[in-house]
């Protein structure tokens, strides 16, 4: 239906998307520098702004800026100025929503039982409905950040923060790993499906909350464990407390955590990443067993489909070679604003080796294909190169359907899977052959042997399968902003 396409474009392209980085640490003299540290580490997850927000019991102390943790953080001297043993971070991406300085997190504000600052990895998909009731009882909004709904129910309700949280966390839907800071503690939230990722580490006597085990690394903190589905602690000094706020709970992680959002050096639900990407170039050689008698060498597009070309390679006996080169110093291109800064960027940031791919018959291996910008680009490169044939393997299923939980992933109509059949996206590339591994050589590259159609899902894998675990209240509803409400009646 048009009408409800331009809902989901105006949302999709309107809110600020968090598939963001979040790091917190408790009970150390030098939380301000660890947490740069740790958002260094979580750099990938957010490249657009980053923040730090500090308590040292009686006052809070902020530093919020656009850019890189490196250009935000490029004066030594700050760390001067954010005093306290508590400390969050946060890292935010570009998104196609607004990028502004009001945005930035982590956010603060003053309530009736003290100063709480916050930091939120994921989405909301009830943001306009609460927004909306928000407005109507006399809230004032200062950004057009989701995260600042859960402040405006914190403040709004009442007793102790245990249970105001707990009246905030009941109220949102989505996905949403959460940290929360007040001046003497530290909080972290994990939404009921544990659809975002968010570890406990332990450094020295201080305990550390971090989007992923790769920001524990480098700080030399060791992890503990993930957080649990729907699971709220509370670090004070160096004692935690659990507390499970939520009625029912199901352990539903992103399955593109796994395939191309986490670093490859990072630990998820017990499952190295990297071991994971490589399994699935696996299966995805034993899903195209053929390909043993037709490829030369095995080409990654680096660097998440690295893994999975390894795991392929290795399975088909064909050399593994970096045919491509990747300027690290880009940012990720699918995630970029415009289409003429997503053609530049993938011409910044990949270059062939020309010396590897002369008269040789290519498996070229992606983790995924999105709207398929980068592929072409790719695919007429290699052209250039005097390749003799091209034969894509794509190291996850087609992407038919919207992220509403916080990857900013296009609007259906935008994605190539969704419009077109694997025959007329290999004609659109350019490629002499291509193929996607199945759904279920996913899971069973992540240990489940029958795959997912006879288990019960493990994971959120709404990408590929259409299946949205948590409601899509915004979305179904119609509950939009006013401006759009009048676009569409004027279109009736």
């Amino acid at each position: 239906m048009k009408i409800q396409s331009e809902v989901e474009h105006y949302i999709l392209k309107n809110k600020p998307k968090d598939e963001c980085g979040i790091f917190g640490i408790s009970c150390d003299p030098e939380a301000a520098s660890l947490t740069a540290l740790g958002l260094h580490a979580l750099q990938h997850r957010g490249q657009d702004s980053a923040g730090i927000v500090t308590s040292d019991k009686n006052n809070f102390f902020a530093h919020r800026g656009m850019g890189q943790v490196s250009e935000v953080f490029s004066d030594v001297s700050l760390f001067h100025t954010l005093k306290g043993e508590i400390s969050i971070g946060h890292n935010r991406y570009g998104t196609t929503g607004e990028s502004a300085l009001k945005n930035v997190q982590p956010l603060f504000s003053e309530l009736s039982i003290g100063g709480i600052a916050i930091a939120h990895n994921g989405n909301l998909t009830n943001t306009h409905h609460l927004k909306d009731k928000l407005i109507k009882s006399g809230s004032i909004f200062q950004s057009t950040s989701d995260t600042e709904v859960i402040l405006h129910l914190l403040s709004t309700a009442n007793g102790t923060l245990l249970e105001r949280l707990t009246y905030a966390l009941n109220s949102i839907r989505g996905a949403f790993s959460l940290l929360l800071m007040t001046k003497d503690s530290l909080i972290g939230v994990r939404d009921p499906f544990g659809i975002r990722p968010l570890v406990l580490g332990k450094y020295k006597n201080s305990y550390v909350l971090s989007s992923e085990s790769c920001g524990l690394d480098i700080i030399g903190a060791d992890l503990v464990r993930d957080i649990e589905p729907g699971e709220l602690v509370i670090i004070k000094k160096n004692r935690i407390e659990s507390f499970k706020p939520f009625k029912t709970t199901q352990l539903r992680p992103c399955l593109f955590e796994y395939i191309y959002f986490s670093r490859p050096d990072s630990i998820l639900q017990g499952r190295n990443v990297y071991e994971v990407r490589k399994k699935i170039g696996e299966e995805l050689a034993t899903e195209n067993s053929g390909d043993k008698n037709k490829i030369d060498i095995v080409v990654p597009i680096p660097d998440s489909g690295n893994a999975s070309a390894l795991g392929y390679s290795e399975k088909i006996q064909k050399p593994f070679e970096f045919g491509i080169i990747r300027n690290h110093y880009t940012g990720r291109t699918f995630i970029q604003d415009s289409t003429s800064i997503r053609h530049l960027s993938v011409k910044l940031k990949h270059n062939p080796n020309l010396s590897s791919f002369k008269n040789k018959n290519i498996a070229l291996i992606d983790d995924s294909i999105v709207r398929g910008t980068t592929s072409i680009k790719i695919v007429e490169m290699l052209r250039n190169c005097g390749v003799k044939s091209i034969h894509m393997r794509i190291a996850s299923p087609p992407v038919k359907f919207p992220c509403f939980y916080g990857i900013d992933t296009p609007t259906k109509e935008e994605l190539l899977a969704s419009k077109y059949s694997i025959e007329k996206i290999q004609n659109y590339i350019g490629v002499d052959s291509l193929s996607f591994i199945t759904l279920n050589g996913v899971y069973r590259a992540l240990g489940f042997k029958k795959g997912r159609n006879n288990e019960s899902p493990a994971f959120t894998d709404h990408y590929f399968s259409g299946d949205y675990p948590v409601e899509l209240i915004d979305q179904e509803s119609g509950s939009f902003p006013s401006q759009l409400s009048l676009l569409i009646e004027a279109k009736k």
